[in-house]
This record gives C-alpha cells, structure tokens and sequence, in this order.
C-alpha cells in the first residue's frame, strides 16, 4: 500500500504555474482543489492508521480523490491547450 501522498503539484510538476493560475483565477478551479486536497488528506491520515474506518468508506474517498482529480487534470490540460503558443 502507497502511503505517499497525492497533490496536485508533485504529481504534475510541470504545471506548477497552470495550476496556481488557475487557482487565483478560477473560483470553480480552487474549490475543487481544496476539495481534492482535503480528501486526499484524509485517505493519508487513514493509511498512515492515524484515524481508523471502514474499508468501504476508505476506497469511496478514493474514489472521490480520483474523480477531482480527473476534473484537475482536465481543467489544466484545456488551460494550458489555449495558452500555448
């Protein structure tokens, strides 16, 4: 089981600065991206066995994780399509 955690900025380096564009820029953007944060937070503290759960509640919040992240990535990647040159 990977304990590591999953932001935004270590899995997608290179959009450093889509991302906090996006973030200053875009009240729908930084809503899901505290979402996403505050949820992989609790899958972390799940993991590492700070706090203690189901299983089932654990893989939804994993799911949840992968769904914002999904709409993250998406977000960027359109973001950075219209602003290359």
């Amino acid at each position: 089981m990977s304990l590591e955690k999953h932001d935004l900025i270590h899995e997608l380096p290179e959009s450093k600065e889509a991302i906090h564009l996006l973030k200053t820029n875009s009240t729908h953007f930084a809503k899901l991206f505290d979402e996403y944060h505050e949820v992989d937070h609790a899958v972390h503290r799940i993991e590492t066995g700070a706090e203690n759960t189901s299983d089932e509640y654990l893989e939804n919040l994993k799911k949840k994780r992968l769904n914002l992240k999904d709409q993250l990535f998406t977000m960027i990647r359109e973001y950075e399509a219209s602003t290359a040159g």
